[in-house]
């Protein structure tokens, strides 16, 4: 896989929530195909993933004929009250600092 790494220890401290948001971040354009496989884990689970950040308001779906375009939405806070202080863009600014 790539860009993934197994250290065999069955946790990550990011949620598949947090990694395909960085992924959209990296690549607005990418197929969902290509961040299940990026994450590691199915095209379902993408589906309703993004689902989940648009119904948010954590990212914007933008429709290009037959494929979707992802954006991130700036200046948003993060929703758990311990990181409540802090907003995403942090978060992207640490692991994509040049989003597409």
């Amino acid at each position: 896989m790539v860009g993934w790494v197994s250290t065999g220890a069955g946790w990550t401290f990011l949620s598949n929530h947090g990694h395909v948001l960085l992924a959209v971040a990296a690549g607005p354009t990418l197929r969902i195909r290509d961040i299940a496989e990026h994450v590691g884990i199915t095209e379902r689970a993408v589906q309703l993933i993004l689902n989940d950040l648009v119904d948010g308001g954590y990212v914007e779906r933008t429709r290009a004929g037959r494929r979707n375009s992802y954006r991130v939405v700036q200046g948003l806070p993060f929703r758990h009250p311990l990181e409540a202080g802090h907003t995403v863009d942090e978060l992207l600014a640490v692991f994509v600092p040049h989003p597409s």
